[in-house]
């Protein structure tokens, strides 16, 4: 059975990296998948790559690859390249991430990708996946599920109900619950057992590093004044850091800045203290590892979910919440 699965990254690479996970996942079971990014190249993953896109910090401009916003005959190249890539691989199943509950600037192709694929015989079937939580938009309930219904067969959540439903983040629930599976969680397998990298190291991360510049740099500055101060900080900037350079500048003997690790999994085993931004993915990935861990969240994120996500870990007794850095 062939699917063919679209996500969309845009600031961090979160959504690309659960996407991919559950690809590997649907791969190793007997599907054959084509995962489809529209988000900017990221080392590492096996997509078909669409023209890029990506976002500024208040997700209400899409850029492209270049940061100039979108226009018009860039909307219809990308559409056109989206259409184009489902033909081809004529799929049994369209798996999409998030849209509509989220991602509605992304309508223009999605909408038409939709109609496409309803309209084809044999119809495939239609799935939405999407993470336990997400932003509420109360404003436009209605509207999402009426499109989901139109369209989707089934929603996939990925998360556990017993430590947050659906219902929490999104309104509507009741409307589309008859479609609604949860999945439980998607983390990537952990690294093998064997190996020291990262031994004895404090672990800083910031995601896509797109809104973690202010964690970073309170890091490298509250290495001198930690008990840890006699470590290793290796500091991960990833691949949307603002000031890369500025970072690399800060940084004195004993931190070493990096974009990304490959092996992120393994050294968060082997850390002595992960610092992160606490979302989706890294959160499981560190749970996972069993790491002793510090998850910061800022005021100034543009995802208000994660409060819902701190609340949520912290009934379920997963951390001990630490006071936002001011």
């Amino acid at each position: 059975m062939k699917v063919f699965f679209y996500v969309q990254h845009l600031l961090g690479i979160g959504h690309l990296r659960r996407a991919a996970t559950l690809a590997r996942g649907l791969e190793r079971a007997g599907f054959e998948v084509t995962l489809a990014s529209g988000g900017m190249p990221v080392e590492g993953y096996k997509v078909v790559q669409l023209p890029p896109a990506s976002s500024d910090a208040s997700f209400l401009h899409l850029l492209d690859e270049h940061g100039n916003p979108v226009d018009d005959a860039w909307k219809r190249t990308r559409r056109e390249a989206l259409l184009a890539a489902y033909a081809a691989a004529s799929p049994d199943v369209l798996l999409i991430e998030l849209f509509p509950f989220g991602r509605r600037q992304m309508r223009f192709e999605l909408l038409p990708l939709l109609n496409k694929a309803i309209s084809t015989t044999p119809r495939p079937l239609v799935v939405c996946s999407v993470r336990d939580l997400i932003q509420a938009k109360p404003e436009r309930e209605k509207e999402i599920v009426e499109c989901f219904e139109y369209f989707y067969d089934h929603l996939l959540v990925h998360g556990d109900p017993r430590l947050a439903r659906f219902e929490r983040s999104f309104g509507g629930t009741a409307r589309i619950a008859d479609k609604l599976h949860y999945t439980g969680f998607v983390v990537q397998d952990a690294a093998p057992e064997g190996g020291d990298a990262g031994a004895e190291e404090v672990l800083v991360s910031a995601g896509g590093g797109a809104v973690g510049q202010r964690l970073l740099e309170t890091a490298i500055a509250a290495r001198a004044l930690s008990s840890l101060r006699d470590r290793t900080w290796r500091v991960l900037a990833g691949i949307n850091a603002e000031d890369f350079g500025a970072l690399q500048a800060r940084a004195g003997n004993g931190v070493i800045v990096e974009r990304f690790r490959n092996d992120f999994t393994l050294r968060l085993r082997n850390c002595v203290l992960s610092v992160s931004q606490a979302g989706y993915n890294t959160v499981l990935e560190t749970l996972q590892a069993r790491a002793r861990r510090s998850w910061c969240l800022s005021r100034a994120s543009p995802n208000p979910s994660r409060r819902c996500v701190r609340t949520c870990w912290q009934k379920g007794g997963c951390w001990r919440w630490w006071r936002r850095l001011r």
